[in-house]
């Protein structure tokens, strides 16, 4: 049994869910309030270990040929210059 659907629905979902973690870590980064440095940069880690794990799947998806609308991309994946294949590398 496949752990994520393999179509454009879910797809859309991974990068929203990316577009999410990115605003995560960029809070974390600059506006919360942690104990310690040790302590924001754990869950920085954490936060970019799970963004990590669903940027692989998107990546699995659209090297499968999964198709997406541009719209539809985390604003981290999106470039002046890059097609959004070569976004998803990112």
């Amino acid at each position: 049994m496949a752990l994520h659907p393999r179509n454009k629905y879910h797809l859309r979902d991974l990068h929203r869910e990316i577009d999410l973690f990115d605003r995560k870590i960029a809070h974390s980064e600059t506006y919360a309030v942690f104990a310690t440095e040790e302590l924001r940069a754990a869950e920085i880690k954490k936060l970019r270990t799970k963004r990590g794990t669903l940027v692989k799947v998107a990546a699995e998806l659209v090297s499968e040929g999964i198709g997406f609308e541009p719209k539809d991309l985390p604003r981290s994946f999106k470039t002046a210059d890059a097609s959004p294949e070569q976004a998803q590398a990112v």
